[in-house]
């Protein structure tokens, strides 16, 4: 083991460097704190034994740097018998623990074997947590559940392929992250992988930016431009809810799927494409189909290879991974020292419902380290939706003193949860229905019988 030394006296590295070599380590020197850093920089050190009353850069200060470069390095700090108040100081800042002076050999040696036991029990804390994270992560999805593992198999087993790919879930369950998954394991990998984003443009809009145009073919089209068909040649071309395109654009779509080619807006060349589409919505295709808002031969075209993502509701044993995965990810790039969550945070985690999905499960590790001062996420820095768990379901019924019709207050309260589903789901009354844990059918049973239709959605 490298133990690191860092004191300007002679006679005190001497006698510590004597100490170490007794217990088999390797010692080296620094007498100043510039030089101490330096050597950290080009040395692996398991721990550092530093004084505090250095020249030039003081001990403290030292520390910092260190603790900051690598919160995981064990530091023991020497200070003199008359200075334990900076040696406190130095254990909240986060040293392992302090040795004063004049000191016992034995003391040193015994705080030494501890500090190194402490180093080697956090290094095979972060082998175990890497371990793991490459073991449950599949190009940056992460999850060990098991609909989770049948996502990884059927990507694996549907990447190589060259059929179309159709992703379902809803909003936040990472269908972009599956769908680069999906590119990135297959023989198109060294292709280009192109982003339609369906539902956020006008149609004729959209159709420029698939097709492309020709100079003169709009006000505006003042040179000719490729469209993201041709950009994604020999790669993927992947439409983020693709139920929200225009019946018109899809019919355009479908020629292009059936014939590989296309023309430009305003151009009579045919040009040719070689690209794998891959879709996702998190809406409900079939029944657009039987209403006529979705054509139903694009949607067998696209659909013939489906991969369905599951609600982070229907697979908390990962949201523990997931949460952690986020925390060392926001630490590091906000330069904070947190590492861990409380026990009390995480089990917020577990109980929330996560309408949104692991976006949102993100977005709140991500507030909670922006917001941390310390090394562990405590359950006052999370969003106080998932702090308060009655946010999740309804308010406490109350008792009015003239008394209440006890079969309309149930009748209303179901209609409120009915409502409150519908609304979390998008109206998709399919997903609902598994949000309340009930059939279809017997929702649509109790929504006739509540007279909860769709307008009901928008004025409650």
């Amino acid at each position: 083991m490298n133990i690191l030394i860092v004191d300007d006296e002679e006679v005190l590295q001497d006698i510590l460097t004597s100490l170490i070599r007794r217990e088999g380590h390797h010692p080296i020197s620094a007498a100043t704190g510039e030089e101490a850093l330096a050597l950290l920089e080009r040395e692996e050190v398991d721990l550092v034994l530093l004084d505090l009353m250095l020249p030039g850069m003081r001990g403290m200060e030292v520390l910092r740097q260190i603790r900051r470069r690598d919160t995981d390095q064990v530091v023991v700090v020497i200070t003199a018998f008359s200075s334990i108040e900076s040696a406190i100081e130095a254990m909240r800042e986060g040293a392992f623990h302090y040795i004063p002076k004049p000191f016992k050999n034995e003391e040193v040696l015994l705080t030494i074997r501890k500090g190194l036991e402490q180093r080697h029990l956090r290094t095979e804390n972060r082998s175990l947590k890497e371990q793991l994270r490459q073991r449950f992560a599949f190009d940056n999805i992460i999850g060990k559940s098991k609909p989770m593992q049948q996502v990884y198999e059927l990507i694996q087993l549907a990447a190589p392929s060259k059929s179309n790919i159709m992703i379902l879930g809803e909003s936040g369950t990472g269908k972009e992250l599956v769908a680069k998954a999906i590119h990135h394991h297959s023989r198109r990998a060294e292709g280009p992988f192109v982003t339609v984003n369906s539902g956020s443009m006008p149609a004729d809009l959209l159709e420029s930016n698939l097709f492309g145009h020709v100079r003169g073919a709009f006000t505006g089209a003042v040179v000719s431009k490729k469209g993201l068909f041709e950009l994604a040649t020999n790669g993927s071309i992947f439409f983020d809810e693709i139920g929200n395109i225009p019946l018109d654009t899809q019919a355009k779509l479908l020629r292009v799927i059936q014939e590989r080619e296309f023309m430009r807006l305003g151009g009579l060349e045919t040009i040719k494409v070689d690209v794998r589409i891959i879709a996702a919505t998190n809406a409900e295709l079939e029944s657009a189909v039987q209403q006529g808002a979705f054509r139903e031969d694009l949607f067998y075209r696209l659909n013939v290879i489906t991969v369905t993502l599951p609600p982070l509701r229907k697979r908390t044993e990962d949201i523990p991974l997931l949460a952690q995965h986020f925390l060392a990810h926001y630490a590091r790039e906000n330069e904070k020292a947190i590492r861990d969550i409380s026990p009390q945070a995480m089990e917020l985690l577990l109980d929330y419902h996560w309408p949104g999905n692991v976006r949102e499960l993100e977005n709140a590790v991500e507030r909670a380290v922006v917001l941390s001062i310390g090394e562990v996420l405590t359950e006052e820095l999370l969003p106080s939706s998932v702090r308060h768990r009655e946010s999740a379901g309804l308010p406490p019924a109350t008792l009015p003193s003239n008394g209440i019709s006890f079969k309309d207050a149930v009748s209303d309260y179901e209609r409120q949860i009915i409502i409150r589903a519908l609304q979390s789901c998008g109206g998709v009354q399919k997903r609902a229905a598994e949000l309340l844990q009930v059939k279809p059918t017997t929702l649509h049973e109790m929504m006739k019988r509540l007279n909860i239709s769709s307008e009901s959605l928008v004025t409650t």
